[in-house]
């Protein structure tokens, strides 16, 4: 398959990446889905890949949702999915607590509920979830009680952020030992009508400019993403394929991993945007250039129908 990198996939094309293949990742918001309405053709795409006998994994840096929530989502909006097929930063960042970090402790969330469900669900005990209003001084801040089996912080989307969270997080992170983990580092979430609200990103930055330090980051595109799926389930980067609306986020991940990477035009980012990386020369940009392009991934259905 001897094609110049950026290109739209069409024609004879699909058929030659799909028989290159044997799994297949999907990002979820922007490209299986927007919001509460499946894209025309998604289900289609997903259920008929995996009756040709492709694996298929649903890859997320959303942090407000558990797998089974996840699960539930996919089987309403008629896709063939299951929970094991689900790697959200909800659950990613649990895995990294247990396994790479050895965690032997607890952990203070600023995160939402669907976090701490699966940080017990692997028997991680948190602290932080929900409101933690100002009170008192400075000096009541700066010797605020903390608990002394704290042994990581971790941050992924909380609409309660706040600066008692932001504050409780410094005292942990004065520690050297305490662990410092983030799920994503997206600044922005995009809403219908060209809208945004700010994301995980934006409370990432806040902790480790507070803290002085830098978080170990779980979700895309860090690699440690698709080491979570690929060591589950016993993948071939060289074999698989990453679909994603992102170039800095799924894109890059492909990049990092050594997957081929196709972006769908349904999201976020653009050609133009996939062209301006491309000409500028930059090692770093060079990696948010997908192999493939398509308006949507219905259109890989007629070579799934054929």
């Amino acid at each position: 398959m001897a094609v110049s990198k950026c290109s739209r996939l069409s024609g004879a094309l699909v058929k030659q990446l799909l028989e290159s293949v044997d799994s297949v990742l999907f990002d979820c918001d922007g490209v299986i889905w927007r919001g509460d309405q499946a894209i025309p053709g998604a289900p289609e795409v997903i259920n008929l890949l995996k009756k040709s006998g492709k694996k298929v994994f649903f890859v997320t840096n959303n942090s407000t949702k558990t797998r089974k929530m996840y699960a539930d989502k996919l089987g309403k909006l008629g896709f063939d999915a299951s929970e094991e097929e689900v790697f959200g930063t909800a659950y990613c960042s649990a895995m990294y607590l247990k396994t790479v970090c050895r965690l032997q402790g607890k952990v203070y969330l600023i995160g939402s509920h669907a976090m701490r469900q699966e940080l017990e669900a692997m028997c991680i005990q948190q602290v932080g979830v929900g409101p933690d209003p100002v009170s008192g001084g400075q000096s009541d801040w700066a010797n605020v009680p903390l608990d002394p089996d704290v042994k990581a912080v971790l941050v992924g989307f909380d609409e309660h952020f706040s600066y008692m969270k932001l504050n409780r997080a410094l005292q942990y992170l004065c520690d050297p030992e305490c662990q410092f983990v983030g799920t994503n580092t997206d600044t922005r979430l995009p809403l219908e009508g060209g809208k945004a609200v700010p994301g995980t990103g934006c409370l990432l930055k806040s902790v480790e400019t507070a803290a002085q330090r830098q978080a170990q980051v779980v979700g895309k595109p860090s690699n440690f993403m698709f080491e979570c799926v690929a060591d589950q389930f016993g993948l071939d980067p060289s074999k698989c394929l990453m679909v994603g609306d992102r170039l800095d986020t799924d894109i890059m991940l492909g990049s990092n991993c050594g997957l081929k990477t196709l972006l769908t035009l349904t999201g976020v980012s653009t050609v133009a945007d996939a062209e301006a990386h491309q000409r500028s020369g930059c090692p770093h940009r060079q990696k948010m250039v997908p192999d493939y392009y398509v308006d949507s991934i219905a259109e890989i259905l007629p070579a799934l129908q054929g």
